[in-house]
């Protein structure tokens, strides 16, 4: 049995995308708050850890996959933007800049150890414009997103460049969790 610790809906569909479907959906609710001083990948790390071991007792014997994505610019980790302000400083910050986005994922096995590693992408924007930032903002996709954007839409019009996994900035390296699944879920797939 697999668990997903997301409610992410871009995870299941990255999961489908690889041919995984999760036997059953529950988000942890954590305190997401990063540490004093805490580099955006070990929050990642962290966060998607606690995730894991928050539900996996909940579901003994299945595998529980969580994950958690960290975009930063240098030392600073971004908000996932819950308003117009939020978002409109983030693409500030971002704008004519390389960022990076970091996915912890740790999954709990079925017999309780505990696998926890990140994967980080590089990502350049295009300057933007003020009309630019306006139009993105009215589109309202930057909505509940690290960083205040979303790759795979609008905003990718705004990407000069990326180095490393793209499924990573979308929200989970299907690369790793694809490796991790298939050596954990044998049973299921055999």
């Amino acid at each position: 049995m697999l668990v997903l610790a997301s409610a992410s809906p871009r995870r299941r569909d990255l999961l489908a995308q690889i041919g995984i479907t999760p036997d059953a959906i529950t988000p942890a609710d954590l305190d997401e708050t990063p540490l004093e001083r805490e580099q955006p990948k070990a929050y990642a790390e962290r966060l998607a850890r606690e995730k894991a071991a928050a539900i996996a007792p909940a579901h003994a014997g299945a595998v529980v996959l969580a994950a958690d994505t960290v975009v930063a610019c240098g030392r600073r980790i971004l908000p996932k933007a819950e308003d117009e302000a939020t978002a409109r400083d983030c693409l500030a910050l971002l704008s004519g800049r390389r960022h990076t986005v970091t996915s912890g994922i740790s999954l709990v096995r079925a017999d309780g150890a505990q696998l926890t590693k990140s994967v980080t992408t590089t990502v350049g924007f295009k300057v933007l414009s003020p009309g630019e930032i306006n139009a993105y903002i009215a589109s309202g996709e930057w909505h509940g997103k690290a960083g205040g954007y979303a790759i795979q839409g609008l905003a990718a019009m705004y990407v000069r460049f990326i180095q490393g996994s793209y499924s990573n900035v979308v929200g989970l390296p299907l690369f790793e969790v694809g490796g991790w699944l298939n050596a954990h879920l044998k049973a299921r797939t055999s």
